[in-house]
């Protein structure tokens, strides 16, 4: 464990807070660093290549606002908090995730080269290994119509039914990777809002004879999923004879659970529960038996290629000095932003439709991992920690809040990702000629800008000028794949869950416990027995006036 406290003592910290009072915002020019060097996109540039199907991913970092002094200086930040060694901690089973006493080790999902990797000198990689085949065994006799229906006809939807990381790690995942799917032969459906119109919409076109519910709650006892399961399990036995009950239950459902008590007693049949253990945290649950949906829509071979990229980026990230390394140097940038500029928030910018909802997916891996105040030793911090990520995909962005982007009073740092060829080439490619065109420019607009100067030579009208005028110097990061691949998406999200370890560990947090999502759900089950009951507990006057309002307009 690192032997520093607050990240504010560290010897490089003060050497970072001279350099931005030195080379501050204002006068750090990233556009005239490009003119007196021309080996700048070189030098700050990365291409991460999958060694298994030897596509390629390039990061290019050069149109932030560092240079090699300024980097030079995050990289001793990253070895001054000891980074290396809670990295090796986290690879080597250990429990970082202090506060829960528990392992840290999502990482040991995606090892397909089976090395050897342990927990408590367990090697727990016959365990993955064994999950993995029952999933692979079960998704093909899904798919292939072996497994059917209580009245024998295949299925055709599948119902993942989860809140969190069993929602959205899914949902992201099968959308990217749509392409690799037949949705003719199996669709995919994800209810997670306790909102009872989300199930019922869900519902209201499937057929119960040829539709898989998965439920997926570690603990089986999730209230909004199992509620959810529930009511999903009423709607299904009121569509079936009551004589079929039993056998449809059993033929319908799986569990995404190691409470085998509770998936018994819902009707389940446990040879169809999946386990993971408690060292496999919600929001990187991805790559574990949570993952079964993503089998169902896409084949266990296309997921295995998914969890064959994350092990490429996990030995990279794992093995790679940190001069070169890809995740290791995004975070550093993430901290100079957040640290040293104040910027608040961090926008992650698709330039693909299948990854619609994939900042949706970063924002639950970012927020919810880095959203503390507490340092390791127990201390509050006196520095900002965790980004507020948000994102939508372009070109659709480029008209929402792309105009607070150029023109705003915030220094927004950017991510830009977009695939060099598309999965769907419509107008002999032109649509892809389009997108990068805007992928290209609009990166070149935040970094150049637009000056009076400029505006002048057009024969804007002095009036406008101010009103057009761009200050430039707003910082991106353009990350372009060969193609979104199975592999090319495992890499791309274990770039971003290893970015947002080295954020926290340079701010000495713990990225792997989520208490601040507990109170809520605690007094929630408060309020739900005063909404049922006659009496009602001690609240503020506020809630006391919204529960009665509640009370006296709900018909039921």
């Amino acid at each position: 464990m690192s032997n520093f406290n607050l990240t504010t003592e560290l010897p490089a910290y003060k050497e970072l807070q001279a350099l931005f009072e030195k080379k501050g915002k204002s006068s750090f020019d990233v556009k005239s660093l490009f003119g007196s060097d021309p080996k700048r996109f070189e030098t700050f540039s990365k291409t991460f290549v999958n060694n298994d199907d030897k596509s390629k991913i390039l990061f290019d970092f050069s149109k932030n606002l560092i240079d090699e002094e300024i980097l030079s200086a995050l990289i001793k930040l990253y070895k001054d908090a000891g980074v290396d060694t809670l990295k090796k901690e986290m690879f080597d089973g250990d429990h970082i995730n202090t506060t829960e006493d528990r392992a840290v080790y999502h990482v040991a999902l995606r090892n397909i080269s089976k090395r050897v990797m342990s927990v408590d000198s367990v090697n727990v990689e016959p365990e993955v290994t064994s999950v993995l085949k029952h999933m692979k065994e079960y998704s093909d006799d899904i798919r292939s119509g072996k497994l059917t229906g209580y009245t024998g006809l295949k299925f055709t939807d599948v119902v993942n039914i989860g809140i969190g990381g069993s929602d959205l790690g899914p949902v992201m995942v099968t959308e990217a990777l749509k392409h690799y799917a037949d949705d003719s032969k199996l669709k995919t459906h994800f209810v997670s809002n306790i909102d009872g119109t989300h199930l019922v919409e869900t519902l209201r076109h499937l057929n119960p004879e040829t539709t898989l519910f998965l439920v997926a709650s570690k603990t089986f006892t999730t209230l909004e999923t199992i509620t959810n399961a529930n009511s999903a399990k009423s709607w299904f036995l009121s569509k079936i004879p009551a004589d079929a009950h039993e056998k449809a239950i059993a033929s319908h459902f799986a569990a995404l659970s190691t409470n085998a008590e509770e998936v018994a007693k819902f009707g389940i049949d446990t040879k169809n529960m999946f386990g993971f253990e408690s060292w496999v945290g919600g929001r990187y649950s991805v790559w574990s038996a949570i993952g079964l949906s993503i089998c169902l829509y896409i084949g266990y071979e296309n997921f295995e290629q998914f969890l064959k990229g994350a092990e490429e980026m996990d030995l990279h990230f794992l093995n790679t000095p940190v001069e070169e390394n890809i995740p290791a140097l995004g975070g550093l940038i993430s901290v100079w932003y957040n640290n040293f500029h104040g910027a608040d928030t961090h926008l992650v910018v698709p330039f693909d439709q299948y990854l619609h909802r994939f900042p949706a997916y970063l924002q639950q891996l970012s927020m919810e991992s880095n959203g503390k105040s507490v340092t390791r030793g127990n201390s509050f911090t006196n520095y900002s920690t965790g980004s507020i990520l948000f994102g939508e995909p372009a070109t659709n962005a480029q008209h929402s809040f792309f105009q607070l982007v150029h023109q705003g009073t915030r220094l927004i740092p950017s991510d830009f990702i977009m695939a060099a060829n598309s999965h769907n080439e419509t107008e002999g490619d032109l649509h892809q000629r389009l997108l990068a065109s805007n992928f290209l420019a609009q990166s070149e607009a935040l970094l150049t800008g637009k000056d009076s100067n400029d505006l002048k030579a057009e024969n804007c009208p002095e009036d406008l000028i101010n009103h057009k005028t761009f200050s430039g110097n707003r910082p991106t990061t353009s990350i372009l794949a060969e193609k979104i691949t199975p592999a090319a998406l495992g890499s791309l999200i274990v770039y971003y869950e290893h970015l947002t370890f080295v954020e926290g560990a340079i701010w000495n947090i713990n990225s792997f416990d989520q208490w601040g999502v507990e109170l809520g759900k605690v007094l929630a089950k408060k309020v739900l027995k005063d909404l049922e009951g006659d009496k009602v507990q001690q609240h503020d006057s506020s809630t006391l006036g919204l529960i009665s309002t509640f009370k006296s307009w709900n018909k039921n």
